[in-house]
């Protein structure tokens, strides 16, 4: 009996599933972070497509302070600030100061509250909202950027590009609209102070509201 034979065939079965080091799959790039928003720091640079189809560039509004504002017109919590008239109250006295609103819809395509150009501005004019700019972030990139976790969740810009406030429009949490009398806007005391050249003195609130639907 040749016994060298089975030994043979072994031996090229264990080969057959041993990969040679140089057929490995290569490793992937890293790719760098994106750049994110972060407190005391330059804002992150956005481009996207507004309500009427116009590209917008953050940088277009340098000089200015900027707000934005994280929008889902189905949200309860952003139907309390506009069903109220408090939003669009909020929009025509700062823009009115020379603040620029910029608001940003950062719904997937088929999520709640997700709008294409035609549904923004139909919303807009119902609502009589007035920002300077009504942005669709539908794939998330200036939401993600920015970590805007709620609708609404709010930021505030600095004419030199800084980023100095993020969290809640106000300290009344909740989606009850008779709230909105008597509570504590965030978003005014920090546009009033950096207008007035002081700090902003509340850099930082909890958020609240829906989540972004990503």
């Amino acid at each position: 009996m040749n016994f060298c034979r089975p030994l043979a065939l072994s031996f090229l079965l264990v080969a057959s599933v041993v990969t040679p080091a140089h057929a490995k799959s290569k490793v992937a790039p890293v790719t760098p972070a994106a750049t994110t928003a972060e407190l005391g720091k330059a804002a992150p640079a956005f481009t996207a497509a507004d309500a009427a189809g116009a590209s917008r560039s953050l940088s277009e509004f340098a000089g200015k302070i900027v707000v934005l504002e994280w929008n889902n017109p189905e949200c309860p919590f952003v139907k309390k600030h506009y069903a109220s008239g408090n939003m669009q109250a909020l929009q025509k006295e700062l823009t009115g100061k020379g603040v620029v609103w910029v608001s940003i819809n950062s719904g997937a395509a088929g999520k709640q509250g997700a709008l294409d150009g035609a549904g923004a501005k139909a919303m807009l004019a119902e609502k009589g909202s007035s920002p300077s700019a009504y942005l669709l972030d539908a794939d998330g990139k200036i939401g993600k950027a920015y970590g805007a976790k709620t609708t609404p969740h709010m930021y505030v810009i600095d004419a030199k590009g800084v980023l100095v406030y993020a969290g809640g429009i106000d300290d009344k949490a909740t989606s009850n609209a008779d709230d909105v009398k008597g509570a504590k806007n965030y978003v005014r005391q920090a546009v009033d102070e950096l207008l007035a050249g002081k700090p902003v003195s509340m850099a930082s609130t909890q958020p609240y509201g829906c989540s972004v639907k990503y």
